[in-house]
């Protein structure tokens, strides 16, 4: 009787395995009928998505969706160009946004106080160069500009 034992929880494991298998599908294998549906029921708070994915008048994270719809764990090996990319082959619109908001949101603060009374990178410098005394310029070498990256970095002198 004990030798049963072990043979019936192989045979549940190998049950609930099928079951699994039947559960959680390999991204690349989803249609687009799959995505729409996991899309209408989708919930997303966090913000800040680089990939995401217009379904219907919704602006969805690619990754999260693709995992959702194949019912994989987030842990899934699958990355943002491969959902992408599935997402793509399925014929829906993607996109990639560079910066992340808070970022853009700090930028745009910070520009004004810039540019105020300065309109060009020329003038910017202008005003940096006014402040260093001439006594600080005479100490640069003549042949600076020819060998910056042997004043910065050590490289061997260009000769003329």
């Amino acid at each position: 009787m004990p030798r049963a034992v072990p043979s019936l929880l192989t045979m549940n494991n190998k049950l609930h395995m099928m079951m699994l298998r039947n559960l959680m599908r390999n991204p690349k294998e989803l249609t687009r009928a799959e995505i729409i549906r996991a899309a209408s029921n989708f919930r997303w708070s966090r913000k800040g998505m680089k990939w995401t994915v217009i379904v219907g008048d919704r602006e969805l994270p690619a990754r999260p969706l693709v995992l959702e719809a194949a019912g994989v764990p987030p842990n899934d090996p699958t990355n943002s160009h491969q959902a992408v990319e599935i997402l793509r082959r399925l014929g829906f619109e993607t996109r990639y946004t560079k910066e992340q908001p808070e970022i853009g949101a700090k930028h745009e603060e910070e520009a004004p106080r810039v540019r105020k009374g300065l309109s060009s990178i020329l003038e910017i410098v202008s005003a940096a160069t006014r402040e260093v005394p001439d006594s600080a310029w005479k100490r640069l070498p003549t042949d600076l500009a020819k060998n910056v990256n042997h004043y910065l970095y050590g490289n061997k002198k260009k000769d003329e």
